[in-house]
């Protein structure tokens, strides 16, 4: 079970980089910066797997369950933010 909170946290970490990488590209700064947070967030879940897989051999299945969910999660939340911030407006 402890392959589903490491999932977790770097769905977590996973979302947040590439909501940075969203924000640069969609205010049309495509820097070095942003480069650097595209191939981060690239490269991430991989590093993220591979060392799963060796420490956790077992609980691979859910770190990738858990991975999926909370990106899942984290766009939804962002969602339902957004639009109710946009509605009150």
């Amino acid at each position: 079970m402890i392959g589903f909170f490491v999932g977790v946290a770097s769905g977590v970490v996973q979302y947040l980089l590439l909501q940075k990488f969203t924000g640069f590209v969609s205010k049309g700064k495509l820097n070095g910066k942003a480069i650097m947070f595209a191939i981060v967030q690239f490269l991430f879940p991989f590093a993220v797997l591979v060392a799963c897989a060796f420490l956790l051999g077992e609980s691979l299945m859910w770190v990738g369950i858990g991975m999926a969910a909370s990106l899942i999660i984290c766009a939804v939340v962002r969602f339902v933010i957004t639009a109710k911030n946009k509605k009150q407006d």
